[in-house]
């Protein structure tokens, strides 16, 4: 079940407004210390909480409310933030509500993100939403419509956008350093005994108890089949413990574990706002983890890009022997090593890369009384630092009280989601898929 964009944009527009009008004319200063509401305390919300309630002198910030529709994470997260049970609640809308919650951190299952995120921003509040950005692309394309429409600030969840050897690869393209960008690379990959996503089941969860119960799971709420977000189905334990393993709630490794792979490689490659694709495809298959999931342990894509260059991406969870990220121009490769970036020239392109990174050689890169160049050529390497750089979270900070770019802002966070569910919808319809960059649709081919 999917909503169209025209239906998310027309429900955003109608949905009643939770926020009262001093949430709205609330303006921060850089000193003003921020109350941030968690939504979705499983895994990596809890993860994220512990995070804002450790960093809460440090970075002047509060925890002001917790929300999640099943009782014991609910529960653990009130204690952990140290909250009364006023400030605990399944029902996000009453987070919402409140006006002194200055922004949000969404942490639910992917089909939820955009949702919240949306009537979120239109209450006033800025977001955090965790990483991909949406379960559709109609989704994606709302929510970024949503941040031009309300400018509040909205940080995508890829944490590797923040991460200094990024920028510092940026600024190397841009400088024109490796030549113009032909492929780049990235992977993701695991291996294990008991199947990936085939997380710990609470045996006494379920939504057939009393509400209070530590047990209980609002199983409607997390479904939203309501709103169109999924199917309804009976109380399934293994869907919402392990809801990654199927595609009614996300993409799968595409979506959970790629994402972080081609958003730092868009940010470095085409900017600040990522790009949209040309053209995907993508292959693999369900090769070993026959269980009840329908997403595959085994997925490639190939991403055709209109400034024209391709990236390759995989992920396997069979297998953990992976391959490096990797950015390759006309004149040189450049990877992350360790706190730097390494470019590392093409032969026959020497003398193109050695001007183009002339701070970087001294007299040993260039010719002798001859003509030859006393470093062979394809031989010379040239080390640039990482840029120093707050952490994703921080950054998201520092962007609303001090304005500073988001690491992964909404056209970012959007781009990559029309690619990575490209190439999900590629590989379960074993199709080619090309975008139109003027409808922003799908074409099949």
């Amino acid at each position: 079940m999917s909503l169209s964009r025209r239906t998310i944009i027309k429900t955003a527009a109608v949905t009643p407004l939770f926020a009262t009008a001093s949430s709205w004319t609330r303006v921060l200063g850089a000193n003003d210390r921020l109350n941030i509401a968690v939504i979705g305390t499983g895994g990596m919300g809890t993860g994220h909480l512990q995070h804002l309630v450790n960093s809460a002198d440090t970075e002047n910030i509060s925890v002001g409310r917790v929300c999640d529709v099943y009782r014991r994470r609910l529960n653990h997260a009130a204690k952990l933030a140290s909250l009364n049970e006023s400030h605990a609640t399944m029902e996000y809308e009453r987070v919402l509500d409140d006006p002194d919650i200055d922004a949000v951190l969404i942490a639910t299952p992917d089909h939820w993100h955009t949702k919240i995120a949306i009537e979120a921003m239109e209450a006033g509040k800025d977001v955090y939403c965790e990483k991909p950005l949406s379960h559709t692309i109609d989704q994606a394309l709302a929510c970024r419509d949503a941040v031009r429409r309300t400018g509040r600030t909205l940080q995508v969840g890829p944490q590797g956008t923040s991460d200094g050897r990024i920028w510092a690869a940026r600024r190397a393209i841009a400088e024109g350093r490796i030549g113009k960008p032909v492929w780049s690379q990235g992977a993701y990959c695991r291996n294990s005994r008991g199947g990936q996503f085939n997380w710990p089941i609470d045996a006494d969860a379920g939504p057939n108890q009393d509400r209070g119960a530590d047990g209980y799971v609002w199983w409607d709420r997390w479904l939203g089949h309501e709103h169109g977000l999924a199917p309804r189905i009976n109380w399934n334990e293994d869907h919402f413990f392990r809801f990654r393993k199927y595609l009614a709630y996300n993409g799968g490794l595409a979506t959970d574990l790629l994402y972080h792979r081609l958003a730092p490689l868009l940010l470095a490659i085409e900017g600040l706002n990522g790009a949209y694709p040309k053209r995907v495809v993508a292959s693999g298959g369900r090769y070993l983890e026959k269980d009840e999931r329908d997403i595959p342990d085994t997925f490639f894509m190939m991403v055709d890009y209109p400034s024209e260059h391709t990236v390759v991406l995989s992920s396997v969870m069979t297998n953990d022997d992976t391959w490096p990220t990797s950015i390759r121009g006309q004149y040189a490769t450049l990877r992350p090593d360790g706190d730097s970036i390494e470019l590392t020239e093409q032969s026959v392109w020497w003398e193109a890369f050695r001007a183009a990174n002339s701070d970087q050689f001294g007299p040993d890169g260039g010719p002798d009384q001859g003509n030859a160049p006393k470093i062979k050529p394809g031989q010379a390497k040239a080390r640039l630092a990482a840029d120093a750089r707050r952490n994703h979270m921080q950054n998201f900070l520092d962007a609303i009280r001090l304005g500073h770019p988001l690491a992964c802002n909404v056209e970012l966070g959007c781009s990559t989601m029309v690619a990575i569910k490209m190439a999900v919808d590629a590989w379960k319809d074993d199709q080619v898929l090309r975008w139109d960059p003027t409808e922003e649709q799908i074409i099949s081919t």
